[in-house]
């Protein structure tokens, strides 16, 4: 779908060669063919060269005859034929504005334009596509859409069974994971667009850094011809890390200007009116200027409109900027998935991670990899040190043996290596687990690592999940996680898989505070915790534990665990209510994520509902809700209409296109859904791109106007005249009274629906 979109995006822009600007025109544009389906498809298709990296809005234009100067008609050659699927042309930004909002790991990002359709002809009217690309786990809490007439708000609504949502919806879906695209229906030649969206994601930590990434780079066919067209570009960010320390700017991709620093917090801000739009993504890193780990406590009473009365709280260490602290000894075993869907960049990409992470091991670690189809095969039969001579004897054995064919079973390599770790001492051990497959069994796996892990206590091995693709489980690897004390993390693509799978091994593997635990929590009357289970202090990732309370928390907690070198750590923290700190929006997709994995294995109607709830009052998406674009006429006075105004309206509302009667706009579920166990049976390869949902009646149209056109293409004007002059006086009478009896019949269901 993404290969099909910049193909589009390409064709669109050769179609817009055809508008003349006056003195400011383009060049003459190549030669046209009769029929734009024959040229689309023999055209060779760019390997995504056109998608989106920054907010967009193209004109569909199935007609290339529409599209023209609206200011200034160019009176051009007319066009025959159909552009399927339709040419996508980049319209004209007149002004564009980034606000962000960053707190702990969450940052809310805002983005406000306007674009004009400057490619379609006065009076004409297209469909516009709107693209969002998002940043690090983005996730898209609203849009807000303005045009000439017509306004539109998104909206959550309740969907029984969502996981089948996705299939209705047709107007809105995932170009990648991190692309959504939606349509604005029937936008007139020369009118502008107003948008407002906004999306949340996560900022990354590295060598002590918060570093931040938004998409917002413009290309240069976005910008609008001609020296009257200012363009004003604004970029609003504020930092609020809640603690009592100073918060420091290390890089920034734009020339940002300190406005207000207080402690904790931080408020740059550009403005300015430039010759060109932005031709680079927005980032952003910071650091908080401490010596040794810091954290604390966040309180939140519960909102007016919230269903649930209990407290909210948020308890977070950051690691800071000390190295002093020493690193535990890990054992460390990977699973990886070579079954027949990783053929190819999948497992090639898995491999190359796995080695990479493998030669980070200190010579005291041990380690092993464990390779599973429908059967499990052993690098060895214990666990490795991480010599050089152990990790090049790996690193043969992983070119040679790994070869993709089979099915999937999770359950087999998962015991296997629990009992390569049954006997750990001194060191922590870690299980990395890597598919991109579904499997039947998935409650069972997580029911029976429950158990183990359990029994096991503080020295259980440490389950850290990663999936591939949308054909596997992501809750069922969140939920395993969870239980494990470990990560989750996912690729959508293969290019991202090294990369992803490296970090999340850093991540999670760089323990320098096991065991940790709050006395406050003891002493509350309820508690849940979002994960359910402590997790440990890695130098590589703060630790965030949030939930709900019923109770008193202290005026401040202590925080013990235990270090590296086997000594105990305490410390103090502070418990504080911070009125500019929203814990309800920060906190509200971890808690949802969290919940729907629970709702899911334990299979309960209470939990979907509750994250239904919860995904409603929010604004955020979640796999038991759908988005829908909702239309609000402008500029309409409350006034009481006489029957004939009312009959008036109906009929010119009848005129236009059904797209423009449509009062809402199906986008559907958000979600990346529960896996699909028939493609990993079959043994399908990964699929990083949302399949963009059929419509029949749509597809019969297409089929039409496809045939249409090629009739066209091969029938003159003359052989039509020549060939109606030989039908004779009956001929000509019936087709006119059958013309007639069909006007008469779409009169009266017209009149009928018009009065009813």
């Amino acid at each position: 779908m993404a290969g099909q979109f910049s193909s589009c995006v390409e064709y669109g822009l050769a179609i817009s060669k055809r508008i003349l600007y006056g003195k400011e025109s383009v060049p003459a544009p190549p030669a046209m063919s009769r029929s734009s389906s024959h040229s689309s498809r023999s055209r060779p298709s760019p390997e995504q060269g056109y998608l989106p990296e920054s907010p967009m809005v193209y004109a569909a234009v199935s007609d290339p005859a529409i599209v023209d100067n609206p200011d200034i008609p160019s009176y051009q050659p007319y066009v025959y034929g159909r552009c399927e699927p339709p040419a996508l042309i980049p319209l004209h930004m007149h002004g564009v504005a980034l606000e962000v909002e960053s707190y702990l790991e969450t940052a809310f990002v805002t983005v406000t334009g306007n674009w004009r359709v400057h490619c379609i002809s006065t009076g004409k009217s297209c469909d516009c596509r709107v693209a969002v690309p998002m940043g690090e786990q983005g996730s898209l809490l609203g849009v807000e859409v303005d045009v000439t007439g017509n306004s539109y708000r998104s909206q959550l609504i309740t969907t029984e069974g969502a996981p089948d949502s996705r299939k209705v919806a047709k107007d809105g879906y995932f170009l990648k994971r991190h692309i959504y695209t939606f349509k604005v229906p029937q936008v007139e030649g020369g009118s502008f667009i107003s948008l407002k969206i906004r999306w949340s994601q996560k900022l990354l930590y590295h060598d002590g850094k918060f570093c931040l990434s938004v998409p917002f780079n413009f290309p240069a066919y976005v910008n609008p011809l001609g020296n009257k067209n200012t363009k004003g570009e604004k970029i609003l960010l504020s930092v609020n890390m809640g603690a009592d320390t100073e918060v420091l700017c290390q890089t920034t991709s734009h020339p940002l200007q300190v406005v207000r620093r207080h402690s904790g917090k931080l408020r740059l801000s550009y403005e300015a009116q430039v010759a060109a739009w932005s031709s680079a993504d927005f980032s952003f890193s910071y650091i908080v200027k401490t010596k040794d780990v810091y954290g604390g406590v966040f309180l939140q009473s519960p909102t007016l409109r919230d269903f649930d009365d209990r407290e909210m709280f948020c308890f977070y260490l950051i690691p800071g900027n000390s190295h002093t602290w020493k690193v535990f000894k890990k054992q460390v075993i990977f699973i990886i998935d070579i079954s027949g869907s990783m053929v190819g960049g999948p497992l090639e990409n898995a491999k190359s991670a796995v080695l990479a992470s493998l030669s980070n091991l200190n010579h005291e670690d041990t380690f092993n990899i464990i390779a599973f189809n429908g059967e499990v095969h052993l690098f060895s039969s214990s666990m490795e040190l991480a010599t050089n001579e152990a990790l090049l004897k790996a690193k043969n054995w992983v070119t040679a043996e790994l070869i993709a064919d089979g099915g999937t079973n999770i359950l087999l390599p998962l015991r296997q290596a629990m009992k390569l770790l049954a006997k750990t001492a001194d060191a922590i051990p870690f299980i990395f687990l890597i598919t991109d497959g579904a499997v039947e069994d998935e409650r069972e796996i997580c029911n029976m690592m429950k158990g183990y892990l359990t029994s096991e206590g503080s020295t259980c091995p440490r389950i850290s999940t990663f999936g591939i693709g949308l054909y596997c489980n992501h809750y069922f690897l969140q939920m395993l996680a969870q239980i494990g004390r470990g990560y989750y993390d996912a690729a959508y693509n293969g290019e991202s898989i090294d990369y992803r799978v490296q970090r999340l091994f850093t991540r999670a593997s760089s323990v320098t505070l096991a065991n940790i635990t709050v006395d406050a929590f003891e002493h509350l009357d309820s508690l849940e915790l979002f994960p359910s289970h402590m997790l440990d202090l890695s130098s590589g990732s703060p630790l965030i534990i949030s939930g709900r309370y019923e109770g008193r928390f202290p005026p401040s907690i202590k925080v013990s665990g235990t270090l590296a070198d086997m000594s105990n750590f305490a410390s103090d923290l502070k418990v504080q209510r911070s009125k500019d700190f929203p814990l309800d929006r920060v906190l509200a997709k971890r808690h949802i994520d969290m919940l729907t994995a629970h709702a899911w294995l334990l299979g309960s109607k209470d939990l979907q509902e509750k994250v239904s709830k919860m995904s409603i009052q929010t604004g955020v998406p979640s796999e038991y809700t759908s988005m829908t674009l909702v239309r609000t006429d402008k500029g309409k006075k409350a006034l009481e209409l006489t029957r004939t105004q009312e009959v008036y309206i109906k009929v010119i509302q009848r005129t236009k296109s059904e797209s423009y009667c449509q009062k809402d706009i199906i986008l559907g579920s958000l979600g990346v859904g529960f896996g699909n166990l028939v493609a990993t049976v079959e043994n399908k390869a990964p699929e990083s791109e949302e399949p963009k949902p059929s419509d029949v009646a749509e597809v019969l149209v297409k089929a039409a106007s496809t045939c249409c056109s090629r009739l066209l293409d091969r029938i003159c004007c003359m052989c039509f005249i020549r060939t109606c002059s030989h039908v004779n006086n009956q001929c000509a009478i019936v087709l006119t009274q059958l013309c007639t009896a069909l006007c008469c019949c779409e009169c009266l269901n017209c009149c009928f629906e018009l009065f009813s």
